[in-house]
């Protein structure tokens, strides 16, 4: 196989992941977006997705401190930035306690983590040592899911506005910007996976990289499900 063509078999590889295995097939994700999930029960999602959100920028920073150039790096930091915020520019982690507000958690509730599950921050930790201890490549190719974040950010939010009317609308500006932001850093990270995986192993690392990762967020919802009472 040529290099045009291995190049494009990777591609064909690390897309196929998504419609099989992505977070939004999750019987919790399919139940938000239908409308059936109590007050409380979106309040637990809110409260355990904060723990992902909190620990992503430290998940950053170690594959910063992994990449193999100066460019690269200037570019993966602004990752760190868009999730702690910059000077005047709030992050979204900050916009995540918004959306927290918005369900009618207290800050100090959320901050507390006394609503995180433990299976969720078993699996969220383990993404991070999973950067911290892997290559460079295998953790920017595990960023991935951002490649099937974009539509399916899009219709939770159109769910969330058309059946949770309770929710405050103020709080869901983080989905606005990751919309964006999201397919940004994939293109970016996607680029780099398939300019650098040369070799068969490489390739298939990255492609199981990938697979972690979603196993990673499926594993976020199974905890949370269970610790709100919202397994099927």
């Amino acid at each position: 196989m040529g290099e045009a063509a291995a190049q494009s078999d990777l591609v064909d590889r690390l897309r196929a992941i998504g419609p099989q295995r992505y977070h939004d097939k999750h019987p919790f994700h399919r139940r938000l977006v239908a409308g059936e999930l109590t007050p409380d029960q979106v309040r637990s999602w809110v409260a355990n997705r904060y723990y992902y959100q909190k620990m992503i920028p430290r998940k950053d920073a170690y594959v910063l401190a992994s990449l193999p150039s100066a460019e690269y790096r200037r570019t993966w930091i602004s990752r760190i930035a868009d999730h702690d915020g910059a000077g005047d520019k709030i992050g979204g982690t900050a916009k995540w306690l918004a959306l927290g507000r918005a369900v009618g958690l207290t800050d100090e509730y959320v901050l507390s983590e006394a609503g995180v599950a433990p299976g969720t921050r078993f699996a969220v930790d383990a993404y991070v040592e999973f950067a911290h201890h892997r290559s460079w490549l295998e953790a920017v190719a595990s960023s991935l899911t951002e490649l099937f974040g974009p539509p399916v950010m899009a219709a939770r939010v159109a769910s969330i506005v058309a059946n949770y009317p309770w929710i405050e609308r103020s709080g869901l500006d983080y989905f606005g910007d990751r919309l964006t932001l999201a397919k940004h850093d994939a293109d970016i990270a996607l680029s780099w996976v398939v300019e650098a995986a040369t070799t068969r192993e490489a390739q298939d690392a990255c492609v199981a990289a990938l697979n972690f990762k979603c196993d990673v967020l499926w594993s976020v919802l199974d905890a949370t499900a269970l610790d709100c009472g919202a397994v099927s």
